[in-house]
């Protein structure tokens, strides 16, 4: 199979040229060299995209991903990384789930006013002490 130019990488991906040369600069992909102006890549770029892609929706910095790539680009995936990921994945199912089950509670309250409401104002003293999971932010443009 040939190159792809950048173009095809980017809609194949499903990400913005922007991004694979954010990658690259990161060192998480590289081009194959360039055809014009164009940066063409290796088909198996593609595979390498989708595991990065899958690395940040699991919650892995660029960093952590970088990582996971042995220097002649394949995959060499830490298991322990993975089940600490894993584990604390499983912690925020449970805060979130508490915060979830408090929030229904507080919606149905039948205190006269949400600050009457016991639940509530757990509620409020666990985010004033930073005791409410909130979720990662991502820059945009930065998948």
């Amino acid at each position: 199979m040939t190159d792809l130019d950048i173009a095809e990488v980017a809609h194949r991906a499903g990400v913005p040229a922007s991004t694979l040369r954010f990658y690259e600069e990161k060192g998480l992909i590289s081009s194959t060299g360039r055809r014009g102006m164009r940066r063409q890549y290796d088909p198996g770029v593609l595979e390498r995209l989708a595991l990065i892609a899958l690395g940040r929706t699991a919650g892995f910095s660029l960093d952590e991903i970088a990582q996971m790539f042995a220097p002649d680009g394949r995959p060499r995936i830490d298991r322990d990384m993975l089940s600490a990921k894993a584990d604390e994945l499983d912690r925020t199912i449970r805060e979130l789930g508490v915060l979830r089950d408090s929030l229904r509670h507080a919606a149905a309250c039948p205190a006269p006013t949400h600050l009457e409401c016991s639940t509530f104002r757990r509620l409020i003293a666990a985010a004033a002490s930073g005791g409410v999971a909130t979720p990662a932010r991502r820059p945009p443009g930065r998948r």
